[in-house]
């Protein structure tokens, strides 16, 4: 089911620091920040197909939406797992972060549902979370322990909160990262040699090197702040959400803030014919930005 959602101009506050001037001429000038809907509980997990369509979940109602690149936006799937992070691989399935059981779904595009896989090394997961599949089909997958209230167990069974890599056709994940506190939020460039993992409770983002196969190397603080949910744009620059967006150039310098006006900002992505709107679920609400770079994703 779909309608057109009648699109809610906000003011775009002026930016005024210098750092702030960096990151406003990443925005298409003129263009000011559209509230799309505010009708959900809690909005996650954007992701972009090859048209451009932007698809997301409200995991507290269980339920994937997608916002088309004519603006309509509707309910594409329910029952969803309690999707979370969700990514498209070259094929037009999403991958899902399916957290109800804590495992990982395909998900066609007719509806029909893969469990990837639902364990590691014989016991549960803690709860796939967010997600980055690289050029050669090998899915990196965050787990960290949220605890959900539709789960009967309440602690976890895995020891620590770690960074996975599931290899192309692969049916059990590899541990790639354990030493980290509480990863969310995982990309990786589109040349598939570098992977970005933000540790939200360390309050870091870090960048490795991605091996040929699949181990990471060479991690390094990337900058001192973590977040939810990261992307990338065609200039090398990455986005992390938490209280609005905050953009790094590729050295890890602050190139400023898109303040969002809602408490938390969950996730962000570039969808759109052109890849150059930039997509933010933010709690109950979901924004457009226009933007003069593209996304990578």
């Amino acid at each position: 089911m779909k309608n057109t959602i009648a699109i809610l101009a906000l003011a775009f506050l002026p930016l005024v620091s210098h750092a702030q001037e960096e990151v406003n001429q990443l925005i298409a000038p003129g263009a000011t920040l559209q509230q799309i809907s505010k009708q959900f509980k809690f909005t996650e997990g954007p992701a972009v197909d090859k048209k451009g369509n932007i698809f997301f979940t409200d995991q507290p109602n269980d339920k994937i939406w997608k916002y088309d690149t004519e603006g309509n936006l509707g309910v594409y799937m329910e029952k969803t797992g309690r999707s979370n992070g969700l990514f498209f691989d070259k094929k037009g399935n999403i991958i899902s972060c399916a957290d109800e059981k804590n495992e990982m779904w395909q998900i066609s595009p007719k509806g029909e549902v893969t469990v990837l896989f639902s364990g590691y090394q014989g016991k549960k997961l803690n709860g796939p979370n967010d997600l980055w599949i690289t050029p050669k089909g090998g899915i990196y997958f965050t787990d960290p322990f949220y605890p959900r209230d539709y789960w009967e167990h309440k602690k976890p069974e895995q020891e620590k909160q770690s960074v996975y890599f599931l290899p192309k056709g692969a049916k059990t994940p590899v541990l790639v990262d354990d030493n980290l506190k509480q990863p969310n939020g995982i990309v990786g460039t589109p040349d598939g040699k570098h992977l970005f993992v933000a540790d939200i409770r360390d309050q870091k983002t870090y960048k490795y090197d991605i091996n040929k196969d699949g181990t990471l190397t060479n991690r390094q603080l990337f900058v001192a702040q973590g977040s939810d949910g990261i992307t990338l744009d065609n200039l090398g620059n990455l986005y992390i959400t938490g209280r609005g967006v905050t953009v790094y150039d590729p050295t890890g310098k602050k190139l400023g803030n898109i303040p969002i006006p809602s408490g938390w900002v969950g996730n962000v992505c570039f969808g759109g014919k052109n890849r150059n709107v930039l997509f933010v679920t933010a709690s109950e609400s979901i924004y457009t930005l226009k933007m003069q770079v593209k996304g990578v994703e």
